[in-house]
């Protein structure tokens, strides 16, 4: 049968044992850190199964008793943790950039994000089935983590490529930000008249490896956004009101930037958000009636299913979202002492919670997890909380905006986990994996890495900083995500936010979703995802233009293997899917090692509130170093993939 799962339903063997619950745990742990720091930096987050599953099969391979089913419950805790770190970096850091946090209270931090990360197994639960089975959605991480590990033979020769560009990323991280050896932005800027010109790269592995693991599609629309901000946007502003007199070119260009157009990137996403809604609406309204369904069938039907459909029983389902709503409303009580407030609070959270999982997991089903339109959904549920807050509250303008970012934080962690765990689910449906045992698993990777979210944040917080960078704060961690988020909150109950910018972002936004729906109807490969391009107008250029390097270096290698298949046509196939695979684990190790190297320096930092506490030099030595820097790493990547299609060949 095609649809036989890889290990049959008759068969047993382990999976669900107490070094894969630890290993578990421990990944989950660093690759939610690492998650934090890269979404706080770059304002996106990428999909950590395939690197997971690596590492597990290396580890476990130690071991005698080992199996696949037993490696995907390892991934899928590591996988959850990161996608948790998603959820939290969007919102929770916009309480301590509005100051209504003073700091990132543990008990608040974790208790929040850990009940939304929960939330969203337990709404996947009844999804499963209606996505997965009945949808037959393609899920296209599920579908290439169970290929990896089907081939788990090679996991111990794969690691080796991801050891060392962790390594690679780690060592250029530190004498970049720590040995302070050369600049980690190039930025060139001139003014003439009323001419501004612009350009900016970080010289960045991690970003590079964004932009190669998402592809040239998606890392060019990102750009395109980038370049209406900087080479269309900013340039008109200042033809118009005329440059800043005395005031450094780079300088005046992120004011402009900061102040006013990157709320086009807000109208954009929200246009983006309503649309993914409008979108899927007909299936996703099948989807989840199927879904209020099986929560209705509360009888144990365990004893006639297989082992492959064996589910959480719902009963303990509604118990769960039960058990979750409880310490969710006492926090909203504590916080906004308001207890019609807190009511409102909890059932919007409940509602849209439930819904943006449906839909989150929907999405990851036609686009994958890392193009998942999770801010969009998240900028949705907070524009209708804060507008419904500000007649419940009298327009109270402190807890207000902080009341609606708490219950956006709940459902932006529900969202990513939802979206992460259906990727999950699809790869056990291909292996055969037990789902409850995955679903035990994603609920332990989401309380072990929502336990160490709090330390995290208050590290980087401490050492970096959120928001734009300025003068005073270079170094800050742009934390895009949340800065929208507080935008947005405070811009409903104070004004100031720049309608007219968000007006004509929305435009923007209409416009990309016309030509993206005519590429669509033509057939082609090209699209033009609308939270991308706004994403990329509301990141700072220089993100934008490094992730844009790493989508041509995954074309180059694209274009290699088209050359190649009109050469050698027996082993391509397999060819290809090796060496598509060796540069995603590099570039996975790119983003690990330069993620851990941030949080490691900050630490320093952190102690001695100094930025240079590890400098080497007074002075760096400016941009060339890492300019040379990104070359080497760029060509060893492309050689790496190369290398890896031509030693399938010689195999």
């Amino acid at each position: 049968m095609d649809n036989q799962p890889y290990i049959r339903p008759d068969q047993t063997t382990v999976e669900l044992t107490v070094k894969a619950f630890l290993l578990g745990i421990i990944l989950s742990v660093i690759l939610a850190a690492a998650n934090a720091y890269l979404g706080l930096f770059a304002g996106m987050t990428v999909s950590a199964s395939i690197p997971a599953a690596v590492i597990s099969m290396a580890i476990l391979k130690l071991f005698k008793n080992t199996s696949i089913l037993e490696n995907n419950l390892v991934q899928t805790a590591a996988s959850a943790g990161e996608s948790l770190a998603a959820g939290v970096i969007f919102t929770f850091p916009a309480l301590v950039l509005m100051g209504y946090w003073k700091e990132f209270n543990y008990i608040e931090t974790t208790l929040i994000a850990a009940c939304g990360g929960i939330l969203g197994v337990m709404f996947t639960i009844p999804l499963r089935k209606a996505l997965i089975v009945k949808q037959g959605l393609k899920f296209p991480e599920g579908v290439a983590t169970a290929e990896v590990l089907k081939t788990g033979e090679e996991g111990g020769k794969s690691v080796l490529y991801l050891a060392l560009a962790a390594v690679i990323g780690a060592a250029f991280k530190f004498f970049e930000a720590g040995a302070k050896l050369w600049h980690g932005v190039l930025d060139l800027a001139a003014v003439k008249g009323k001419t501004y010109l612009y350009f900016g790269m970080n010289l960045s592995p991690a970003l590079i490896a964004v932009g190669y693991i998402v592809g040239l599609n998606i890392a060019l629309v990102i750009f395109i956004g980038g370049a209406i901000s900087w080479w269309v946007a900013i340039p008109t502003y200042v033809a118009i009101h005329g440059p800043t007199p005395g005031v450094d070119p780079v300088d005046m260009g992120y004011s402009i930037w900061n102040s006013q157009i990157r709320y086009l990137g807000v109208g954009g996403m929200l246009v983006g958000g309503i649309w993914a809604l409008i979108s899927i609406r007909n299936s996703l309204g099948s989807a989840v009636k199927e879904a209020i369904g099986a929560f209705k069938k509360t009888s144990n039907t365990a004893a006639k299913a297989l082992r492959t459909e064996l589910d959480t029983p719902m009963s303990w389902v509604i118990v769960g979202l039960g058990l979750m709503i409880v310490p969710i409303f006492l926090i909203y009580m504590r916080e906004i002492q308001m207890v019609n407030v807190s009511l409102f609070m909890a059932v919007v959270m409940i509602v849209a919670g439930f819904l943006f999982s449906a839909v989150a997991g929907y999405m990851a089903g036609l686009v994958g997890s890392s193009n998942n339109p999770i801010s969009g959904v998240t900028i949705a549920t907070l524009l209708f909380a804060s507008l419904i807050l500000f007649m419940i509250t009298g327009g109270d303008a402190v807890r207000g905006p902080a009341a609606a970012i708490m219950i956006a934080a709940v459902v932006c962690c529900a969202a990513a986990i939802a979206g992460d765990n259906m990727q999950d689910l699809k790869a056990g449906h291909i292996l055969g994996g037990t789902p409850y045992k995955q679903q035990i698993m994603q609920v332990v990777g989401v309380i072990a890495a929502a336990a160490v979210m709090a330390p995290v944040l208050t590290l980087l917080n401490t050492a970096y900083g959120f928001g734009p960078k300025t003068v005073a704060n270079p170094d800050a961690l742009a934390a895009p995500q949340a800065t929208l988020m507080l935008s947005v909150a405070q811009g409903v109950f104070k004004g100031g936010l720049p309608w007219n910018m968000v007006a004509i972002g929305a435009c923007i936004g209409v416009l990309a979703i016309i030509v993206d729906e005519i590429f669509k109807k033509k057939g082609s490969q090209i699209r033009v995802p609308v939270l991308a391009l706004a994403i990329g107008i509301y990141l700072p250029f220089e993100l934008d233009s490094a992730m844009l390097l790493g989508g041509l270096l995954a074309f180059l290698i694209k274009k290699f293997h088209h050359r190649k298949e009109k050469e050698e046509h027996d082993f391509h196939d397999k060819a290809v899917v090796e060496s598509n695979k060796s540069g995603l684990l590099f570039a996975s190790g790119l983003i690990t090692g330069e993620a851990l190297v941030g949080i490691g320096l900050a630490i320093p930092v952190a102690i001695y509130k100094d930025g240079n506490v590890l400098a080497w030099l007074d002075k760096p030595l400016g941009s060339w170093p890492g300019i040379i820097g990104v070359v080497l790493v760029c060509a060893l990547l492309v050689q790496i993939a190369k290398k890896a299609y031509h030693s399938t060949r010689n195999a």
